[in-house]
């Protein structure tokens, strides 16, 4: 699949612990959610048509490309494929969520960093995507989703590591149709303030995109990923598997994703 004319979006804080591992949770210190566990906000990481460092495509299924500096996770995540509806006065009013797959939104640990944005695209090659996809047959509970677990290693000399914790699906903070809707009103109302973008801005700048990849948040960290930052020649595995049929394994089948990278 191609993705260059699909907006890439990212929603950070869905997952409990997550911020407080990466050390990101000060930035949000001034944003105010709606309840308790309610995600921080939206984020892009890919903006078609955009002539900023966010236009270039970042996407890869294969390698990851570390950046010239500053220190790199993995972040384990599912991505959504959706098309985005819009109304006559280019207002989202529906995401619809086609297929699911694994994603690595790797990000920099970069301090002072005055936008999400500013960590997540480095260049070419910084993102990953897995080449399996699964259709889903309804985006709510008692569909596909409901038994997905998402888990992820690095094998570093050798050695398997787990660095992400191994999570249910239904354990995101926001899913399903709570899910969609604080996405339609985050990118239609989301403003620019502290660590997050104006998206509607940004809609409106790559042309109103009719798809759209949307991570919907990294896991907590085992230990060996909270403590341990990647180096070249590192292999990522972010793995998204049915626990009513399969395992945590690296063993492919079709109810299991796998995202294979090297660490370049």
């Amino acid at each position: 699949m191609d993705f260059h004319n699909s907006i890439g979006i990212g929603v950070a804080g869905n997952f409990a612990h997550h911020l407080e591992q990466a050390g990101e949770l000060a930035d949000f210190k001034d944003v105010i959610t709606a309840e308790p566990d309610a995600p921080k906000g939206i984020f892009p990481f890919y903006l078609p048509h955009n002539d900023t460092f966010l236009g270039r495509y970042p996407i890869s299924s294969s390698t990851l490309t570390l950046p010239a500096s500053g220190d790199a996770q993995v972040e384990p995540e599912i991505v959504l494929y959706c098309d985005l509806i819009y109304n006559t006065d280019m207002l989202v009013t529906d995401i619809k969520p086609r297929k699911f797959s694994t994603f690595n939104d790797c990000t920099i640990r970069l301090e002072g960093a005055k936008k999400i944005s500013h960590k997540k695209s480095w260049g070419k090659d910084s993102k990953g995507i897995a080449t399996s996809w699964i259709d889903i047959d309804k985006f709510r509970i008692g569909g596909i989703m409901d038994s997905y677990h998402l888990c992820s290693f690095v094998k570093r000399d050798g050695v398997l590591h787990k660095y992400g914790v191994d999570a249910p699906l239904l354990g995101y903070g926001y899913f399903y149709e709570k899910l969609i809707v604080w996405l339609i009103e985050k990118l239609n109302n989301q403003k620019d303030f502290g660590p997050l973008e104006d998206m509607a801005m940004h809609l409106k700048n790559s042309d109103y995109p009719t798809t759209a990849l949307i991570s919907i948040g990294a896991t907590a960290y085992a230990d060996f990923g909270e403590h341990n930052y990647l180096k070249s020649g590192d292999e990522i595995f972010v793995v998204s598997y049915d626990s009513k049929v399969d395992d945590s394994s690296l063993n492919q089948s079709d109810t299991k994703i796998i995202l294979h990278q090297i660490v370049l």
